[in-house]
């Protein structure tokens, strides 16, 4: 499969990840082309195409923490005032109390909640335990349901 078509597969789920991550539409599409760029430079060997979606998202993850490291020392304009019009209040809300999970768990919630990825998979991803992972989305959960509770 050519870098294009990998990437073509899987940009939709780069994008949502990354939208995820950083709650703002422009800088996940931003790091979904840098995905892509990485991609083209680095022209990796992949052993199958789940070893080329797992890098893909892998690169994704890393340069949304490396976004959020940079607004973290450069700090501009408040998450609040960024509110999508386009999407409707109860999805800004799940995704509002998504985005503000510790990044270990908010990295496990989207990859399972919103990618759908199962606890093995998410364990390959990550690199962590199979335990790790299922600790992590049940903190993740309970963090959220206070949040919704309160």
């Amino acid at each position: 499969m050519t870098p294009e078509e990998l990437f073509l597969k899987y940009m939709d789920h780069l994008y949502r990840v990354a939208l995820f991550m950083l709650f703002s539409i422009q800088d996940a599409e931003d790091i979904v082309q840098e995905t892509y760029i990485r991609l083209l430079v680095k022209q990796p060997k992949f052993h199958d195409e789940e070893h080329a979606k797992a890098w893909l998202i892998r690169v994704c993850i890393n340069l949304c923490k490396n976004q959020l490291r940079f607004r973290k020392r450069h700090p501009q304009d408040n998450i609040e005032d960024l509110q999508n019009p386009i999407v409707s209040t109860e999805v800004y809300e799940v995704m509002h109390s998504v985005h503000f999970l510790p990044e270990k768990l908010r990295k496990v919630m989207i990859l399972h909640a919103v990618e759908g990825y199962s606890v093995k998979e998410i364990s390959k991803i990550l690199k962590i335990s199979e335990s790790a992972v299922k600790k992590r989305l049940q903190r993740g959960r309970e963090l959220l349901r206070k949040e919704v509770l309160s």
